[in-house]
């Protein structure tokens, strides 16, 4: 199976950037679509960002146009988020997951990291 691990949050002011990541374990990474998810307190967890397993294509939510880039390395099982021009509302915390395809429901997803906290406050 496939271990995932995110880093890369933590506390930045509104309009601030972070570049999150993911690490991931399994040996065969590049089989597997990746996603970006968050979850704020007291929320379902939402999609933000997928991409497929070749790393050639990319699902994002409509909220997330624009300000967020997912990308993906197979050669080094890692996969990115980054986030530009951070507001409040995108304090989460972000999950990663592996999937079959690049989808943007969460059930979809056969393998999710641990999270981290991105807080975005003056």
């Amino acid at each position: 199976q496939v271990q995932l691990v995110e880093s890369g949050g933590g506390l930045v002011q509104p309009g601030g950037s972070l570049r999150l990541s993911c690490a991931a374990s399994g040996r065969t990474f590049v089989n597997y679509a990746m996603g970006w998810f968050r979850q704020a307190p007291g929320k379902e967890r939402e999609f933000v960002a997928a991409i497929s397993r070749s790393g050639s294509d990319t699902n994002y939510a409509d909220s997330a146009k624009g300000r967020f880039t997912i990308s993906k390395d197979n050669s080094k099982n890692t996969v990115h988020l980054q986030i530009s021009s951070l507001k409040p509302e995108d304090t989460a915390v972000y999950y990663c997951a592996a999937g079959s395809l690049y989808s943007g429901t969460p059930r979809a997803y056969d393998y999710w990291g641990q999270g981290t906290q991105v807080t975005v406050s003056s």
